[in-house]
């Protein structure tokens, strides 16, 4: 269902709208962070794209923990790591893979949020890119338990993910730099549940 070209594909896709966007992530992050997250990103994942064809006949774990290691090695703030962790956990549940079906692709999608929640020592409710992308991992794993197939799923995830980056403008942060501002801080939407949703965008665009 996901072989390397196709997440080679994945991977060019999420790198195009990064940079596409990454004004707009970073008008957000001015709100309430550093003002980097956009350009942070679209610099990791340019050379993510640098790195691909190196790794475009390895199998699916080893494809994801090099875009991670692009992504630690470039990304500046908190972005970097988290992202990277992410995608190195996602590679690890993928060891060997050349072809995936739904349920590893779940599988490997939980293991990349639990390492942001293990290395951010976070969790959902904080506003943070976890609060697009734990109600994006329920979502996918309750709509593939009812039978649905991966791109219905993913939809169903995005959705999820939407309704996530509407609610981190609700809360007061309490995670990182935007944690500073108190309730000041309420009123605007988390970049990095932005971007994460901008990624599963491009996930299902692509699938």
């Amino acid at each position: 269902m996901i072989d390397n070209k196709k997440m080679v594909e994945i991977m060019q896709a999420i790198a195009k709208r990064m940079e596409k966007e990454k004004e707009f992530l970073t008008e957000l992050d001015n709100a309430i962070g550093d003002g980097d997250h956009g350009i942070n990103l679209a610099r990791g994942f340019a050379a993510v794209e640098q790195k691909l064809p190196q790794l475009a006949d390895k199998d699916l774990g080893a494809i994801l923990k090099g875009v991670g290691m692009a992504l630690v090695s470039n990304v500046g703030g908190a972005s970097g790591p988290l992202y990277g962790t992410a995608f190195m956990k996602a590679g690890g549940a993928l060891k060997g893979e050349t072809d995936i079906d739904a349920e590893k692709f779940a599988a490997a999608f939980e293991a990349g949020v639990e390492g942001i929640k293990m290395r951010g020592k976070a969790h959902e409710g904080e506003k943070t890119m976890l609060d697009a992308q734990c109600p994006a991992l329920k979502a996918l794993k309750e709509a593939l338990a009812a039978g649905k197939d991966l791109k219905t799923a993913m939809g169903e995830a995005v959705a999820a993910a939407k309704d996530g980056v509407a609610y981190t403008k609700t809360i007061i942060a309490t995670k990182g730099r935007a944690s500073y501002l108190g309730e000041r801080s309420i009123g605007h939407e988390d970049p990095g549940a932005m971007s994460s949703l901008m990624m599963l965008e491009e996930i299902t665009r692509v699938l």
